[in-house]
């Protein structure tokens, strides 16, 4: 059985609409930097349209393009071509993700928990790596 670690992320940019969004796309600081580490399971319509409730547009200066290729989200995915992100202004997200934790990215993708409007993006830390079991 795979075990799973609930963490918290940052979302800095979903996929698809502000206000349903269908994917969380999550962020952890790198290297003083908010990289981006992976992304969400396909979040339920409840699941998406309660978080687009806490989603805000980005600022000027959002440290992440709008476009990236599919193989930076998922090095396995055959499909390469542009995901298009919707850029929102840092939230915290607790999500659950199994122990595939490369120290840099998640190998698979996350499964949302909740989000945690209150909690301070900046104060969001690395996992700390988890030995295989």
């Amino acid at each position: 059985m795979k075990q799973k670690n609930v963490l918290d992320v940052v979302c800095a940019a979903v996929i698809g609409p502000l206000t349903q969004p269908q994917a969380i796309i999550a962020g952890l600081p790198i290297d003083g930097q908010l990289r981006i580490v992976g992304r969400s399971t396909v979040l339920s319509t409840r699941a998406g349209r309660e978080l687009g409730r806490q989603l805000r547009p980005a600022q000027p200066g959002h440290p992440w393009p709008e476009e990236i290729s599919e193989g930076s989200l998922n090095r396995f995915s055959k499909d390469k071509g542009p995901v298009h992100l919707t850029l929102v202004e840092p939230l915290v997200v607790e999500v659950a993700a199994d122990v595939a934790w490369s120290g840099k990215s998640f190998r698979h993708p996350l499964s949302m928990v909740r989000a945690r409007p209150e909690l301070d993006p900046a104060a969001v830390e690395l996992p700390t790596p988890i030995k295989d079991r």
